[in-house]
């Protein structure tokens, strides 16, 4: 459904910047969109396809903008966010929140002054197989749930063919780095399924392969408590061949969810099997539209967010206690 003309504003100019001014032209094809370097550097707009370019935060924030997309790296999330949120503007944060847990406290207590016109960028929740899967949770068709393992894992040099892997976020451990924030989608969806662990025991390790300054491959146990699953998740930039799986075994039948391939099967014994969601031909796009479908929603006050910010806040109390653990070799609690 298109919309009436809005005027939005684009903190960053890297590629999920570029893909949300695109979708939000897609979504509102008359708006008007203003781009923000996140460095604060001069630019054109043609640099990330938008239609303007505000000097500075405070310019934009004094524009009014019907939504802001804070897309710049993870440390300065926070930072670039809480000028729009003092001013009462909704927010959409890509995710992780920060690439840390200390706040200043002024920043913290803006963000949560303006919490329910804000969200957070953990887009997987928009898929149809993840909605399904909550609800079968939700539903106790699984039975009581043993243990979870999730496997995620993709060559980084081959993520974004024709640029320098290294020189890229992902691999700068100062601009938010590695395989704990940049594959944090995975922890959000724990957290969103399962609950809240009580402890983890978690590894952090750079192979030395790829010749970056941060970890490549994590491998952690989280702890649910008395009569919860396990969970054991595996993350890695080392995977030649890309692979997203959960599998979530049950007393009533196993759940196997292939993110890569947008499947769902639920297996219950004697090769029995049913399929409960199956689109493998699906554009990975529709999943950011449907987010900031969500996000104009919420900025017009018809819908609350999905992804909260204290969603976002529990991922970033995780990787703290994931990043002790690894550091002291012992489980740590949550």
């Amino acid at each position: 459904m298109m919309r009436s003309a809005g005027h939005y504003i684009v903190v960053g100019s890297g590629n999920i910047a570029k893909r949300h001014i695109r979708n939000l032209k897609l979504l509102d094809p008359a708006g008007f969109i203003m781009c923000v370097a996140a460095s604060g550097r001069p630019m054109l707009a043609t640099e990330a396809g938008a239609d303007a370019v505000c000097s500075s935060i405070t310019e934009a924030v004094a524009r009014r903008p019907h939504l802001a997309i804070i897309a710049s790296p993870a440390p300065f999330h926070l930072a670039h966010a809480a000028p729009f949120a003092t001013a009462g503007i909704a927010l959409l944060i890509e995710k992780p929140l920060s690439d840390t847990t200390d706040f200043d406290p002024a920043v913290e207590k803006a963000l949560r002054g303006n919490a329910d016109r804000t969200l957070v960028g953990y887009n997987l929740r928009f898929l149809a197989a993840a909605q399904k899967l909550h609800t079968v949770l939700q539903s106790g068709r699984l039975g009581q749930v043993h243990s979870v393992l999730i496997d995620c894992g993709q060559y980084l040099p081959d993520w974004r063919p024709g640029s320098d892997y290294r020189q890229g976020v992902s691999a700068r451990p100062e601009l938010g780095g590695g395989v704990l924030l940049e594959l944090s989608h995975e922890l959000d969806y724990m957290s969103w399924l399962f609950g809240h662990p009580d402890s983890v025991f978690c590894s952090a390790t750079n192979s030395g392969t790829l010749g970056i300054g941060v970890e490549d491959t994590i491998d952690a146990l989280f702890d649910m408590g008395p009569g919860r699953p396990k969970i054991s998740l595996h993350m890695d930039f080392l995977q030649r061949a890309a692979h997203r799986t959960c599998k979530i075994i049950g007393a009533e039948g196993t759940a196997l969810w292939d993110l890569r391939g947008n499947q769902l099967r639920l297996e219950t014994g004697s090769g029995a099997a049913e399929i409960l969601h199956d689109d493998a031909a699906l554009d990975r796009n529709e999943m950011y539209l449907d987010e900031l479908r969500h996000a104009l929603n919420v900025a017009d006050g018809r819908a609350r967010p999905l992804v909260t910010l204290d969603d976002g806040l529990y991922v970033l109390t995780l990787i703290a206690a994931m990043r002790r653990s690894a550091k002291t070799e012992t489980p740590v609690r949550i």
